[in-house]
């Protein structure tokens, strides 16, 4: 009879601890699922796009090449989209309005050129308001398209865009005009990596992107690539984007 209860409570014993482990690997699963159906959001970094490029500037400061490259996109018949901090907006409010009378997109690089991924989501929609209300005042548009400073974002910026119907851009070519390199260098970037879907990132100000833009939009134009404002390369509906950023466009309601 003590055998028996002996073997009773050792029973009860393992059955509680199949039980508790049941339910801390199911509670786990559970966890698990949610974790993927709710992956990290995507900036758009390219499309599937076979002829549509698009060369973006960014501008958080100075302004002496601005109405320079203008001009200069003007003359070949292409367009073009600046990213626009509000520090700079305040400061040229002048080179605003001509960016948007040129036909050129204007997009949102927040107000003070933060880190977004440190600031409270109160603070990120006042960054992106900011910029919206004062190209709105001065050019009646307001931009569709986000740039995040640094390319650095998360979840709360994208999750803070998509509630304002905007576009988190970043770029599959980097002029790294910024740091200073040369024609040659600049042209070395980025002609070789020049096809359709790409997204070209420079800078407004940077000190030999005027020199090396003649040749890299000759040789785009060569390979028959066209330029085109930023909302019209990239797709607000019926994609899908790939772990890469690079947006394709579905078919037939199915995915290519």
């Amino acid at each position: 009879m003590a055998t028996f209860k002996v073997i009773t409570r050792k029973n009860i014993l393992v059955f509680t601890l199949v039980l508790v482990l049941s339910i801390c690997i199911g509670v786990g699963a559970l966890g698990i699922r949610n974790a993927f159906s709710e992956s990290k959001r995507l900036p758009v970094y390219s499309t599937d796009s076979k002829d549509k490029i698009a060369i973006s500037f960014d501008a958080s400061w100075g302004a002496d090449k601005t109405k320079a490259i203008v001009d200069l996109l003007s003359g070949y018949g292409i367009t073009a989209t600046f990213f626009l901090t509000g520090i700079w907006i305040d400061a040229f409010p002048e080179q605003v309005k001509y960016i948007a009378e040129k036909g050129f997109e204007i997009g949102n690089h927040s107000k003070n050129h933060y880190n977004m991924t440190g600031l409270n989501v109160k603070k990120i929609n006042q960054e992106i308001d900011y910029v919206n209300d004062k190209v709105k005042e001065l050019t009646g548009i307001v931009p569709k398209v986000f740039r995040a400073p640094f390319g650095a974002y998360d979840d709360k910026l994208i999750k803070c865009l998509d509630k304002k119907n905007m576009t988190c851009v970043q770029w599959s070519i980097d002029s790294l005009d910024w740091k200073g390199l040369g024609k040659e260098e600049l042209k070395e970037r980025i002609i070789p990596n020049l096809k359709g879907g790409s997204i070209i990132l420079c800078h407004n100000n940077s000190d030999h992107i005027l020199e090396a833009l003649p040749e890299i939009i000759e040789s785009a134009l060569s390979k028959g690539l066209r330029f085109v404002n930023m909302s019209e390369l990239i797709y607000t509906d019926n994609y899908v984007i790939d772990n890469n950023g690079k947006q394709s466009k579905k078919s037939n309601g199915g995915e290519l």
